[in-house]
């Protein structure tokens, strides 16, 4: 695939004569304006193939109305972050930087200092969130406050380009990333099929798709297998070879692109709520490896595709030109025009799990009133605090729970992008928090265990899911207001309190033991 760029600048690049060889000089300054622009563009915008393969689903015949629904949804939230005030994606993830630098470079410098100091400050400047937790011991750990530390990967190259692989990758889709050390008996059709239709099957749809699906074999080793999985979602390995033209060389599979898509479609996870778009794409690489191994691992790339590639040339400084202008698929955006009930939350919880109650998994519905937001940390403390023998705080026993964490608030508006967190991180918490009358209503993104189908029945309680990705959308038009009302040494996993409007959630688990997935 070819890639358009857009020039940031000439400034601070020269080609100079050392003795009688030549060299492209590049100051630091230079090299910090370009890692700051594409961090920028690319928690704002996204690819136009990327936004054109949700019309692609809103145009499907055979697509479920469901994942229309998030399709349009995601494409409504695109246009909104496109604006500059909300990112795309409230993780707005792990700064992770590969460079190639050609032997006739010369920065004259420290090149992981500079653009360690260009992520600190793109993430201090914009509205960005502050991902990174550092430890203080083997179990104390204190969040950064500045997204830091990066990923930073710089490889000699050949020439005088100094080229660039830039990713913003959020805690969800990581988390999806499987690896696993096989050997040869995995290397035929029906060994390899059967493995990637248990992984598959299993990815679920918390990471927010549709997604991109890619896995890897072989590999020298774990670490050159991952590292190449994290490269083939981004594009980098789109023109790699079907056929090797040198031994040794990593190929791709498009055959076995299509063999994960259709496993992708079989499993009926969808784009989210159920249906056939569960993947959008799909890439496979096959690399050398040693005899007696092979490693394969399987990823995912979620619906905010935070990818670019960048360059300095002696031409100047480039970044890969996202699509700014969403807006004009805005005619999508009837699919996600749908009507619903209407949950009062500001009624008591037995009130509330009346409603609910009537209502079957599937259903979409759209939330008023009073939530809680809390996540991993604080759902930790709050059992600390129960252990000890003190009661739960009134607020979570009175009001619906939220599992999420902002980005930071831009200036005029009640809180920052602000789209649901994993669900399945809390899933340990929720029997022992439904026996004490909290967590009977919970909201987030993505399936859960069996362990909570299970105290939903015994309880009473409700699971519910809205839609992963849209966390610019969610921001904007469903949260009025927002309060931090416990913990703020938490930063973004401080408790909130926050009033939201028309707020779409769709029953995933039910008081009766039953389930949409």
């Amino acid at each position: 695939m070819t890639y358009k760029y857009r020039k940031i600048t000439q400034d601070g690049i020269k080609v100079e004569t050392i003795g009688n060889r030549s060299f492209l000089t590049v100051e630091p300054s230079t090299l910090k304006l370009l890692i700051k622009e594409a961090f920028y563009d690319m928690e704002f915008y996204l690819r136009e193939h990327h936004l054109e393969g949700w019309v692609n689903i809103i145009n499907d015949p055979e697509a479920t109305e469901n994942d229309k629904f998030v399709c349009s949804t995601l494409l409504e939230n695109a246009i909104i972050s496109a604006e500059g005030d909300f990112p795309l994606c409230q993780d707005t993830g792990t700064a992770t930087i590969f460079g190639w630098k050609g032997e006739q470079v010369l920065t004259g410098g420290d090149d992981r200092a500079v653009i360690t100091n260009a992520v600190e400050e793109i993430w201090q400047e914009k509205n960005l969130r502050f991902s990174q937790n550092a430890p203080l011991s083997m179990f104390d750990e204190k969040n950064t406050k500045n997204n830091l530390p990066a990923q930073i990967d710089i490889q000699a190259d050949k020439g005088k380009e100094y080229r660039f692989m830039l990713l913003a990758k959020g805690g969800g889709s990581t988390n999806k990333t499987v690896l696993h050390m096989g050997s040869k008996a995995m290397l035929n059709e029906k060994s390899l099929k059967e493995f990637l239709k248990k992984q598959i099957q299993a990815l679920g749809v918390a990471a927010c798709p549709p997604y991109l699906i890619t896995a890897v074999i072989g590999g020298t080793s774990p670490e050159a297998n991952l590292r190449m999985l994290k490269l083939a979602m981004t594009g980098y390995c789109d023109d790699f070879p079907e056929v090797p033209a040198t031994l040794g060389e990593p190929i791709r599979s498009k055959e076995w692109e299509k063999i994960i898509m259709q496993i992708a479609q079989d499993t009926g996870w969808g784009a989210q709520f159920g249906g056939k778009h569960m993947a959008m794409d799909a890439r496979v690489i096959r690399m050398a490896r040693h005899g007696g191994s092979c490693p394969v691992s399987i990823g995912v790339s979620c619906s905010a595709h935070r990818n670019l590639f960048a360059k300095i040339t002696a031409e100047g400084a480039f970044i890969e030109e996202l699509d700014k202008n969403p807006a004009r698929f805005a005619n999508k955006l009837a699919a996600n025009q749908r009507s619903a009930a209407t949950i009062n939350l500001d009624v008591p919880m037995e009130e509330i799990l009346k409603q609910f109650s009537k209502r079957k998994p599937g259903d979409l519905v759209f939330l008023n009133g009073t939530m809680i937001v809390a996540r991993d940390l604080a759902h930790a403390r709050l059992k600390e605090i129960s252990d000890s023998g003190k009661p739960l705080p009134e607020y979570f026993t009175k009001h619906p729970v939220y599992y999420a964490g902002p980005a930071k608030t831009p200036k005029g508006y009640p809180i920052g992008s602000f789209g649901p967190t994993t669900a399945q991180r809390m899933d340990s918490y929720i029997d022992y928090f439904m026996q004490r009358g909290a967590s009977m209503v919970s909201l987030a993104k993505g399936n859960r265990s069996e362990e909570v189908v299970a105290a939903c029945k015994k309880h009473g309680g409700f699971y519910l899911g809205t839609i992963g990705g849209a966390a610019a959308l969610i921001a904007r038009e469903h949260i009025t207001s927002s309060e931090v009302i416990d913990f703020p040494e938490f930063g973004m996993e401080a408790v909130h309190k926050i009033t939201v409007k028309d707020m779409p959630a769709f029953i995933i688990y039910d008081d009766k033991g039953n389930r949409l997935y």
